[in-house]
C-alpha cells in the first residue's frame, strides 16, 4: 500500500455506499406531545384579521402599560 493511499487528499475520503432510507413524512405540528395547540384539518389556513387584531390587542396593551411609568417628552 503507498503512503497516498493511506493518506487521501482532502476532498477525496470514499465514504461507504448506503441502501436507500426510509424517511416518514410526519407533520411535527401534528404530534400529539405538543400542548396548547389546536389541531385542525389538513389545508386549514388561519384568517388574516386573527393576526391583525392579534397585532393590534398587543400594540394598545403595551402603549397602555407604558402609561404607568412617569418620564416621557
Amino acid at each position: 500500500m503507498s503512503a497516498a493511499a493511506s493518506h487521501p487528499r482532502t476532498g477525496q475520503i470514499s465514504l461507504p455506499r448506503t441502501g436507500q432510507i426510509a424517511v416518514p413524512v410526519v407533520d411535527s405540528s401534528r404530534r400529539p406531545d405538543v400542548l396548547l395547540r389546536r389541531r385542525t384539518p389538513e389545508g386549514h389556513q388561519v384568517n388574516a384579521w386573527w393576526m391583525i387584531g392579534a397585532f393590534v390587542g398587543v400594540s394598545l396593551a403595551v402603549v397602555g402599560l407604558l402609561n404607568f411609568f412617569p418620564g416621557g417628552y
